[in-house]
């Protein structure tokens, strides 16, 4: 058998080995990149910190001696002198500031807790209500809300003593929240029910307990039941309406909390499309959804229910906030600038925010905190001290931010960005790349010129679907130039460099205009700004056309270098895979030349299914050699010559290869440029017009519109989606029809008819993409115009 293995060993030793394959090798042998024999190091990048002063406020762990498994909440009482944290998997634990360990206080498996709270004679009768959703084990869960008594000290609840309040179906959007009112009744909210869009559409229906706040009496409630509904619940003699609904039209209201000075109750909901919102709680209020998100329409097909839109009293746009997180008015002696503001959060960016309002009117409203946590929740102990619950497993609580020990260094010009030999030349520094893309994002007609810098040498783990990922402090690089004069190359003025940077796990987006004799760029301010410009043309009226070039804010280049693209748009490898011009006569395939230069990282793993493509796993290849090395008149016999020892030993060893070569790295690619996806010229027309119109969605439009992504047209544009998958072709809109008649997303041979073309095709409302862009990309309309015009309906499809 040892002979067997050596023998093995060998010959799948020599298919590693011998790698780079000739292909490679001739590959590599191509000629230098833009004049460099080998990769220089970028050590030259002042782009760091942050221009902009630090908010007042950082958090802190409290409770360092203490971890929590997926905590949810967190909450108090003036009874005990500990605060309580929920966590999802259907656990409540007490701890006092000084322990050590946490003690349990209410247990309930196969259910998700979300949140509890205090009756307000909780001294007197022990009553704990909390928020449950389950049970796990079944498909169609339900939210639950549950009555414990509670007792000891530590408080305990006794599982005996649980009683069901109140339960409805809810198997996603659940709400989660719960709080006694000034007037003794308690407050729940509800989500839609589901995981998307609405699509039961619950929103605007009072049929059911979904997407709403239910008012319910729990010191009334009849023999048997668990509630009993207030008589002036404001649907309760609403003909079909469900009695303890107090306020409907939310999608999912993450959190809700009351001041109890002032019995404001404020509720937030995490947005879908665009918006997160912050409302006041109000009788009988319509807050929209899914007719509207927010104050925008979302579904404006869809008929409202018994009462007028509330607007929020505020909304963020996914640009500074994509999930957020309700909070607590400040009561605390700590931070005497907060009392009296609401302190509020997003678990996305883990931003804090805080605010004042005067009978619904923002009076004051500021960002607090930059954090990197997953904020799921504010708590406050019985002092009215602030605490921020970290879905990651742990408690932090905020402390003032020292002041800077220098100041930012931020370069505010790009000539200080230490990325350019010559800023007047564009020329880069030493170790910045220079690239190009297949696929451009439309830019009003702009000429881009882009570049990336990495640290040092630092390298980019190679994949081939989805964007590239890359190392702290990397900056990518883009610089628009505008025509002065359609057509006339030699009119063209740079206008605006743009830096994406990768700090401390976080991209961040900055904005330079470029003076108007081009020598330099400076900063725009956070806010963003508008120029702008006189072009000469002889198709406009008089000869001479304005153009507005957007100079998007820090937040609006995050709206498309989104989560749901990771954030990397032209940096993924069916962009790059094409020719460049690096000067000096060298146009090179950028994944060569990319390769030469040492910059990728490639597990051999994938080399070795390259090389024995009709292999999945260098097991498969070592058994091949295996066979090569055991006699044949036994290769062919039916009985394996292996026993089963020395079978478990080979197999053993195969699965340790295997996993060797996933930890293993190498720079060369497993395959040629060739074989790797590459997307088309939207522009080329000699490609076939169904590639360069998937590869344009691609690049402009599939980064939002992905699964559950952040297009709210539930639609999925990405390239590799087939076209009978995309919920494109063939299906009514979910929002404006515009004014045309039987129209569809796109409609096979009938561009008339096609919301996809007239969104592309037109400017003003609805236009598509919706930001930094004032110019109809004309060849682009032509291009999907020509697409659809020449689709046929597929099988299923609807004309």
């Amino acid at each position: 058998m040892n002979r067997i293995l050596i023998a093995a060993c060998a010959v799948l030793g020599g298919l590693v080995l011998a790698l780079p394959t000739a292909a490679t090798r001739e590959r590599l042998a191509a000629p230098v990149v833009f004049g460099l024999d080998k990769r220089l190091p970028c050590t030259t990048s002042r782009v760091s910190g942050s221009p902009d002063p630090p908010p007042p406020y950082r958090t802190r762990r409290a409770f360092e001696r203490l971890a929590f498994r997926s905590p949810l909440y967190l909450t108090s009482d003036a009874t005990h002198p500990g605060v309580f944290v929920v966590e999802q998997a259907g656990r409540i634990v007490y701890f006092k500031a000084a322990d050590d360990r946490t003690h349990l206080f209410c247990e309930l498996k196969d259910h998700d807790f979300y949140a509890m709270t205090f009756h307000p004679k909780y001294r007197a009768n022990g009553f704990v209500y909390v928020f449950a959703n389950g049970p796990n084990s079944k498909a169609k869960k339900k939210n639950r809300i549950l009555r414990f008594r509670a007792a000891g000290d530590p408080p305990r609840c006794d599982p005996k003593s649980q009683q069901l309040v109140i339960e409805w179906e809810s198997n996603g959007h659940n709400g989660g929240d719960l709080v006694f009112g000034l007037d003794g009744m308690l407050y729940v909210t509800s989500g839609d029910g589901t995981s998307d869009s609405d699509g039961d559409n619950t929103g605007q229906d009072l049929r059911d307990l979904c997407s709403g706040v239910l008012r319910l009496d729990v010191d009334r409630a009849p023999p048997g039941k668990g509630h009993a509904v207030p008589p002036d619940n404001p649907f309760s003699k609403v003909k079909g309406a469900r009695p303890e609904l107090y306020a409907f039209g939310l999608r999912n209201p993450w959190r809700m909390s009351i001041d109890r000075p002032t019995g404001d109750v404020y509720v937030a909901d995490v947005g879908q499309d665009l918006w997160e919102m912050i409302y006041l709680l109000k009788r009988g209020a319509n807050y929209g959804w899914s007719t509207f998100e927010g104050s925008h329409p979302f579904y404006p097909q869809r008929k409202l229910g018994p009462a007028p839109v509330v607007k929020p009293l505020v909304e963020h746009p996914h640009s500074e906030a994509r999930s957020i997180t309700g909070g607590h008015v400040y009561r605390g002696k700590r931070f005497k600038a907060l009392v009296g503001a609401y302190v509020y959060g997003d678990y996305a960016t883990g931003k804090v925010w805080g605010l004042r309002q005067v009978e619904g009117k923002i009076a004051w409203q500021k960002e607090l905190a930059s954090t990197r946590l997953q904020i799921v929740a504010f708590g406050a102990d019985r002092d009215g001290e602030l605490y921020l619950v970290d879905y990651g497993g742990q408690i932090h609580q905020f402390e003032p931010s020292p002041p800077p020990a220098e100041p930012s260094t931020f370069p505010r010009k790009l000539s200080e960005s230490g990325l350019f030999a010559s800023v007047p030349e564009h020329r880069p520094a030493p170790g910045v790349v220079p690239y190009d893309v297949n696929s451009p994002l439309w830019s009003d007609g702009s000429h881009k010129v882009r570049f990336f810098a990495i640290p040092g040498l630092g390298r980019v783990p190679f994949v081939e679907q989805g964007a590239w990922t890359f190392p702290e402090g990397t900056v990518l690089i883009k610089t628009f130039a505008l025509d002065l004069e359609a057509g006339n190359a030699s009119t063209r003025r740079r206008i605006e460099t743009r830096f994406l940077t990768f700090q401390q796990g976080e991209w961040h987006g900055y904005s330079y205009a470029w003076d108007d004799k081009g020598l330099d760029g400076h900063l725009v301010e956070a806010g963003g700004r508008d120029r702008e410009l006189l072009i000469k043309d002889a198709k406009a009226p008089g000869g001479t056309r304005k153009q507005t070039w957007h100079f998007p804010s820090r937040a609006e280049c995050m709206v498309c270098h989104s989560r749901a693209a990771n954030y990397v748009l032209g940096l993924t490898t069916a962009q790059m895979n094409r020719d460049f011009d690096y000067g000096g006569g060298t146009v090179l395939n950028q994944l060569t030349a990319l390769e030469k230069l040492g910059l990728f990282r490639v597990p051999l793993a994938n080399h070795s299914r390259a090389l024995e493509g009709i292999f999945s796993t260098p097991r498969h290849l070592a058994r091949v050699a295996l066979r090569q090395t055991v006699p044949r008149p036994l290769r062919n016999a039916s009985v394996d010559p292996l026993e089963k020892k020395a079978r478990q030993r080979f197999d053993r060893w195969s699965q340790k290869l295997t996993n060797d070569l996933q930890k293993r790295e190498a720079t060369s690619l497993a395959c040629l440029p060739e074989d790797l996806p590459r997307l088309a010229s939207p522009y080329d027309r000699k490609v076939e017009v169904g590639a360069r119109a998937r590869s344009y969605l691609q690049s402009n439009c599939a980064h939002c519109h992905v699964w559950a992504g952040g297009g709210n047209s539930a639609i999925d544009l990405h390239v590799n989606t087939p076209l009978v998958k995309m919920k494109l072709v063939g299906e009514r809109p979910l929002h404006d029809r515009f004014g045309i008649a039987d129209a569809l997303l796109v409609a096979p041979g009938a561009p008339e008819r096609s919301i996809l073309y007239h969104r592309v095709a037109t400017q003003g409302r609805g236009r598509m993409p919706p930001l930094s862009s004032s110019v109809v990309d004309e060849q682009a309309a032509a291009l999907l115009r020509d697409w659809v015009r020449g689709m046929k309906p597929a099988p299923g499809v609807k004309k």
